[in-house]
């Protein structure tokens, strides 16, 4: 599986590592993901997804269904 958000889309970006003599060498930004399961009462089930750490701190703050429509009408999340 990649290392994409499910809910925010999320992604490795590309940048470069900088020594001290200024030389550059290609290097990744991974996303900070970890897999977590959530309860949602509407459809009284459990959900896993693996989301990124900005993700929790939104879900913590809004909920877990306002997230999940929100992700849905962004096309992330199915």
């Amino acid at each position: 599986m990649s290392r994409v958000c499910e809910l925010t889309g999320k992604r490795a970006m590309v940048g470069n590592n900088v020594s001290h003599a200024m030389n550059k060498t290609k290097r990744k930004f991974n996303v900070n993901l970890t897999k977590k399961r959530f309860y949602i009462p509407e459809e009284d089930r459990w959900i896993t997804l693996k989301v990124s750490t900005s993700a929790l701190k939104n879900i913590n703050k809004k909920g877990i269904s306002a997230v999940l429509k929100e992700a849905k009408a962004k096309g992330f999340y199915k």
